[in-house]
C-alpha cells in the first residue's frame, strides 16, 4: 500500500474533509455559543460554566476557520 492510498479519507486536501472540517468550523462558531450554553444551564449546571463552555467552543471555531483559510482550504 503506498502514501497515497492510506491517506485515503482523511487527506486534507480531499473534497470530503474539506466539507467536513468547513461545516464543524460552521457549526463550533454558531452553535458554540448560542446553544450549548442553553443546552447546559437546561441540565441544571452552573451558568457561568456555560458561558466559558460555549466562548471555548467559539474560539476553537475560530482557530479552525483560521487553519482553514491560511492552508488556502477556504477562500
Amino acid at each position: 500500500m503506498t502514501e497515497d492510498e492510506s491517506a485515503g479519507m482523511f487527506d486534507i486536501n480531499s473534497k470530503f474533509m474539506r466539507t467536513t472540517l468547513l461545516i464543524v468550523s460552521v457549526l463550533l462558531i454558531f452553535a458554540g455559543p448560542t446553544y450549548v450554553p442553553y443546552a447546559l444551564t437546561s441540565l441544571n449546571i452552573n451558568y457561568w460554566a456555560s458561558i466559558l463552555v460555549g466562548l471555548a467552543l467559539l474560539i476553537v471555531g475560530l482557530a479552525l476557520l483560521w487553519f482553514l483559510i491560511r492552508k488556502k482550504i477556504v477562500l
